[in-house]
């Protein structure tokens, strides 16, 4: 019996399930039945020994698993959704047809060749496969997903012997995770060599290691996940893939920022202007008038570094390294070169080997300074503990110093070994050698000699002023002791207080008296006149011989030194600076050592011993 010979079978018998629709024009699904509902009604279909004739397996396939190509618009619209032509009765003989699938690694092989009918006592029949019922077979067999439709009716049609893959699994498409884009340019760092004013690069630096932005600028924009496809196994189980990562734009929110959503996405936006900073750690983007930097100074993250805000750096300062700025703070260990315009320079480790300068402001460490150089012009230095350092500054304190040249207006040390100090005020609690290094100290007293030039030079002006009024003093005098003019002053006197009524005779005499001592009197007026102004210029001169005089004793006033405690042998020496000048310790390194460890002319030895405590205050001078 041939397949043009079979007659058609009669629909399934009974109540098809509610969400297969069977109408004269084919076979539908609703369109509120579910996909489970919509699989649930097939397998029944084929699991009742019946097929759909006139299958569009890929409508089918797109409705139970919703893989594949999105429905026709006229089709998806629709109320109800045509998938096949009416349901047949697959018959046994029939059955017979389709042979064992083979499943390997999510594969259905199967062996397409001549199929025929057995009949008992006839030969046999030469039959033909339906791609219907092949679908119908393999659901029962297992296969309830990804039928290669077009190969296997190729395979069909033409009768040929070939083994095919009849059926893939189909994997689980991975999504894509959430992500951070960049929308802003400003906070792009550069990398490329810094260009000097003549044009030329400076290998050493970077042109942008720290970028700074506005106020209101979209730096980052969310890119949301992307969730993955499903997979199915040939038997229809879902391969579900793996849930993409999500991120909160807000975990990057640091201080300085604001999280802004729009139509256009979710931005972290700047809300005020200032330096980029992105923690290492937490990943976590602020903005501020500091620049935080965690990578450390080096010729590989950031070169040298030339700043015009505050700076701070939770890395370590490598050596040759240079970072110029103001208020500076460093948590790690610096080997390079630190310089500040002003404010103050922190350290929080240790300082080995580099230099530390600040031009106004005070200098901080709170680890180990060894070998280091530190000097402001007008600040303080703070240091726990400093080995073979040059020091300098307005105020030096210190716990411990060993083996140090120190050159300040005043130190303040606890304990001392070994050091050179010079300083205005020096003030020890402990002191002595170290090994082969002496322990020298140095009082700074100022040198007068400009003063005592000053004072000299109106010391003539003084005297030349006295002599004058001294001359015209004995003149007066002597023109006041003549007879004649001595006696008509008293009467004149005594009549002006009315002592003495003058009789007309009396007066007339008395007139003819004055007629008489007028020129000595009118030389008198005059000498009057030139003595006032020689004891005013007196007065004047002699005042700025004391002023100065007093400025003297300012001066000397401010030197002292003071060692409580003695460990071996101490030499104090005097040493000399112009107090108009500039500060003594405003001096290069190399300058400041020689200047503590060499003794020159002018240097008087004040104290040399080991027993203390020392107590110096240079003597005031007689005439101070």
């Amino acid at each position: 019996m041939s397949d043009e010979a079979q007659a058609p079978g009669q629909a399934v018998e009974g109540d098809l399930p509610a969400a297969i629709i069977k109408r004269p024009d084919g076979i539908f699904f609703a369109r509120e039945a579910s996909p489970r509902s919509c699989l649930s009604a097939v397998s029944q279909v084929f699991l009742s020994s019946s097929y759909f004739a006139g299958l569009d397996y890929a409508i089918l396939i797109k409705l139970l698993y919703n893989c594949g190509p999105d429905l026709p618009p006229n089709l998806a619209s629709q109320p109800m959704i045509r998938f096949a032509a009416s349901i047949e009765p697959f018959h046994p003989t029939r059955r017979t047809l389709y042979k064992a699938v083979k499943l390997i690694n999510g594969e259905a092989e199967y062996f397409f060749e001549p199929v025929f009918f057995e009949i008992p006592d006839m030969p046999a029949q030469p039959a033909r496969l339906n791609f219907d019922e092949f679908v119908s077979d393999m659901w029962v067999k297992g296969v309830r997903f990804g039928i290669d439709a077009p190969a296997i009716r190729d395979v069909i049609s033409y009768g040929r012997v070939a083994r095919i893959v009849a059926a893939r699994r189909l994997a689980a498409a991975p999504g894509r995770d959430a992500t951070i884009e960049e929308v802003s340019q400003d906070i792009h760092r550069s990398d490329a060599p810094r260009e000097k004013k003549d044009g030329k690069l400076d290998l050493q630096a970077f042109q942008n290691r720290f970028p700074q932005v506005k106020a209101n600028v979209r730096l980052l924009r969310k890119v949301p996940r992307v969730m993955g496809a499903r997979g199915y196994e040939l038997s229809g189980i879902v391969l579900e893939p793996p849930v993409p990562r999500d991120l909160e734009l807000s975990d990057m929110a640091g201080e300085g920022t604001v999280i802004e959503n729009s139509p256009d996405g979710e931005f972290l936006v700047s809300a005020v202007e200032g330096f980029l900073s992105i923690d290492a750690t937490t990943k976590r983007l602020s903005i501020g008038p500091k620049i935080i930097s965690r990578e450390g100074v080096s010729a590989r993250t950031t070169g040298n570094l030339q700043l015009t805000g505050e700076y701070e750096e939770f890395g370590d300062v490598q050596e040759q390294r240079v970072v110029d700025g103001g208020n500076i703070t460093i948590h790690g260990d610096v080997f390079g070169n630190i310089s500040s315009r002003g404010g103050t320079i922190t350290l929080s480790r240790n300082l080995m080997g580099g230099t530390t300068t600040n031009q106004e402001g005070d200098i901080l460490v709170r680890g180990v300074a060894s070998g280091a150089v530190l000097q402001t012009r007008k600040g303080e230095v703070h240091l726990t503990r400093a080995e073979s350092c040059i020091i300098s500054g307005s105020r030096v304190y210190i716990d411990e110093a060993s083996n140090c040249e120190i050159l300040a207006e005043e130190v303040h040390i606890k304990v001392a070994e070994g050091c050179a100090i010079g300083a205005r005020k020096i003030e020890i609690q402990s002191a002595g050698p170290r090994r082969q290094h002496e322990m020298l100290l140095y009082t700074l007293v100022p040198d007068l000699s400009k003063f005592n030039k000053k004072i000299m030079e109106l010391q003539p002006r003084v005297q030349q002023t006295a002599h004058e009024a001294r001359i015209r003093r004995n003149e007066i005098e002597a023109l006041s002791g003549q007879t004649e003019v001595r006696t008509y002053l008293s009467l004149a006197t005594r009549v002006r207080k009315r002592e003495v009524v003058l009789t007309p005779d009396q007066e007339q005499l008395f007139h003819k008296m004055a007629a008489n001592v007028g020129p000595s009197l009118r030389a008198i007026s005059k000498l009057s006149l030139l003595l006032k102004a020689a004891e005013v210029q007196h007065e004047q001169a002699q005042e700025e011989v004391n002023l100065i005089e007093r400025q003297k004793l300012t001066i000397m006033r401010g030197s002292h030194c003071k060692v409580e405690q003695l460990t071996g042998d101490v030499l104090l020496r005097t040493m000399s600076f112009a107090p108009d000048g500039n500060p003594p310790y405003d001096r290069p390194a190399k300058d400041l050592k020689a200047k503590v460890r060499t003794t020159v002319p002018g240097m008087h030895v004040v104290f040399s011993g080991s027993h203390g405590p020392l107590d110096w205050t240079p003597p005031l001078e007689p005439d101070a």
